[in-house]
């Protein structure tokens, strides 16, 4: 398992912009780690705009396949957005604009990004936090996890972008039941319900995650880039499937050096090595 994460943020460097991202680089795995543990990782505005611009770092890093998300110590992924700020930089409508739409901003960096993003989820992952995650490709959690959205409890309004990640992920029913309610709810529900991919007892759930990238960054990372492009393409909602253009991302895979390696590997009986090209 990578030191990066059992051994905290100090062995990461801080992003810029906000001295509570760190990110660090290790296995092909790009570590963004959100440190602010004494405040369960509540993301203030800093974190919001800085965000953004790690994900770019991580994505444009030749030595990274996969991006993880992952909380600093163990009692939370992010517990929402600093509701400590709230008074001073939401107070008018105005103000909620501006900071939503960095928000928007740093939940579309996931999506742009050509490389896997992945939520590895311990403690509670609540609001924003909620959202970051759905905002990844895949949201893997250890069984202590816990989950919610106590935007009803704030009266907070929730933008249509999130709520339509969350309705593409587990439905418009249980959507309804997460804000209505404004209650949390456990691991279990919360794979049964489809947010999930995987939930994994606590204690081995770094070394999880470690055999989970392992696995993601060692296939070809083209196809891996070319099937997360189109389903995000797919689910983008705001435009008609371009089909040539999809099918664009498909022949780019066949012409690629990473096919012909794959071929000679399944022939020769070996493990390809796929270079991205």
């Amino acid at each position: 398992m990578p030191k990066t994460w059992l051994m905290g943020p100090q062995t990461s460097y801080p992003v810029s912009g906000s001295p509570y991202l760190r990110i660090a680089v290790a296995d092909a795995v790009g570590w963004l780690v959100f440190d602010k543990p004494a405040r369960h990782n509540a993301a203030s505005f800093d974190m919001w705009q800085a965000l953004p611009g790690a994900v770019a770092a991580l994505d444009e890093d030749p030595a990274v396949r996969v991006i993880v998300l992952v909380g600093a110590g163990r009692a939370a992924f992010m517990s929402g957005g600093d509701i400590a700020e709230f008074g001073r930089l939401r107070a008018t409508l105005d103000q909620v604009t501006a900071y939503d739409d960095q928000v928007d901003a740093a939940f579309a960096a996931l999506g742009r990004a050509r490389r896997p993003t992945v939520a590895a989820i311990r403690g509670y992952c609540l609001g924003g936090g909620m959202g970051l995650a759905a905002a990844c490709d895949i949201r893997l959690a250890d069984d202590t996890a816990i989950f919610g959205i106590p935007a009803a409890r704030l009266g907070v309004g929730y933008r249509a972008g999130g709520l339509k990640r969350l309705v593409d992920l587990i439905g418009p029913g249980w959507t309804k039941e997460i804000f209505f309610t404004g209650r949390c709810y456990d691991a279990a529900t919360a794979l049964r319900i489809g947010f999930l991919q995987h939930v994994w007892p606590a204690a081995d759930f770094e070394c999880f995650v470690a055999d989970y990238c392992a696995t993601v960054s060692a296939n070809a990372p083209l196809t891996v880039a070319s099937v997360k492009a189109v389903v995000e393409h797919i689910g983008n909602g705001q435009h008609a499937m371009d089909a040539a253009w999809c099918q664009a991302q498909v022949d780019a895979c066949f012409a690629a050096e990473d096919h012909a390696e794959g071929r000679r590997a399944f022939l020769e009986k070996r493990t390809p090595v796929f270079r991205g090209r």
